[in-house]
């Protein structure tokens, strides 16, 4: 099921080349976040791309532009397949990031990551999006970051599947978004740190590119068997 992306947020590089073993074919790539790449660095992103695997490297940078795009050029050379950055972090940042990633994908022969913004985190809410100086509606900053990555020329954005929808009808069907937030099952009712959240069908059905999951999979006794449970739950809503 290519829309599904596990999030490998586990705490080794050994224990993530165990559920990717036990993934692969099932599902459509893997997530290697901050706490995986610090614990182990560039190491387990190139073992899983030698592997054949599309991996999506999400360490969310956010800096000055030059530093975000010699990111971005040495996350193409590792093989990652997706990479993000900050929407915030401005116009120029992502213009540069873009530019990197292309670049440094047609010096080395091999395809460009794609690129994508993060707009607001699922972790956010109402009062936390004011604490830090954004008033006004959720939809309305989402819809903005989200506005200005595509002026960026970046593929898409990360956005909890609530704001799925809208982004699809502002920025066409071609531009891709990724979302996280992903509950379902028996894991309906945990958010854990999750405040915007959706099933996988309905984030699907609202128009994701493509759905991050982690807990509901790594956490579940059988990771295989809670996998294959959500990638019927893609497919019933794709073949509608």
């Amino acid at each position: 099921m290519d829309q599904l992306l596990v999030a490998l947020d586990v705490e080794s590089g050994a224990r993530a080349v165990e559920l990717a073993d036990s993934l692969r074919g099932l599902v459509g790539g893997f997530k290697i976040g901050s706490r995986l790449f610090t614990a182990e660095g560039p190491s387990v992103v190139r073992r899983l791309a030698d592997e054949g695997d599309r991996v999506f490297l999400d360490l969310k940078f956010h800096d000055i532009p030059n530093t975000v795009a010699t990111a971005v050029s040495a996350a193409t050379s590792l093989g990652a397949w997706m990479v993000n950055v900050h929407a915030s972090g401005g116009l120029s940042m992502m213009q540069a990031a873009a530019e990197a990633g292309h670049r440094t994908a047609a010096a080395e022969g091999r395809p460009a990551p794609l690129l994508i913004a993060v707009t607001v985190l699922t972790s956010m809410n109402l009062e936390t999006l004011a604490s830090v100086g954004v008033q006004g509606k959720m939809e309305d900053q989402v819809a903005r970051l989200a506005g200005l990555a595509q002026q960026a020329g970046l593929d898409g954005v990360v956005a909890s599947p609530q704001e799925t929808a809208f982004i699809r009808r502002q920025c066409g069907a071609r531009f891709a978004v990724v979302t996280p937030g992903i509950r379902g099952g028996a894991a309906a009712a945990a958010k854990n740190d999750q405040e915007r959240t959706m099933t996988a069908g309905e984030a699907i059905a609202a128009g994701a590119s493509f759905i991050v999951v982690g807990r509901p999979i790594i956490g579940a006794p059988d990771p295989r068997e809670a996998a294959r449970r959500i990638a019927e739950e893609i497919r019933a809503v794709t073949s509608r």
